[in-house]
């Protein structure tokens, strides 16, 4: 079950940060990233590669609390066992 609920969380997330940082990089190239007053020194495809990640995570966090917040069945009256997710 513990997969399962991997797989619902970074399934999802994998999907919106493709698409997220598809749209991210339409519109900023990543020789114009600026951090704390510097260029970055990574090549593109690393830039991408580390944005990807960095989007990943946050959606990933995202998903993962929604699913921390599910009601479980004790919240809706039932006197049976929790089999919540978490």
């Amino acid at each position: 079950m513990k997969f399962r609920i991997l797989i619902w969380i970074l399934w999802p997330a994998f999907l919106v940060a493709g698409l997220a940082e598809g749209l991210l990089f339409s519109f900023i190239r990543p020789e114009d990233l600026i951090f704390f007053g510097h260029h970055l020194t990574l090549s593109d495809e690393g830039i991408y590669s580390l944005g990807f990640f960095l989007i990943w995570g946050f959606c990933a966090l995202s998903s993962a609390l929604s699913i921390y917040i599910l009601p479980s069945k004790d919240a809706h009256g039932s006197s049976e066992q929790d089999s919540g997710l978490i």
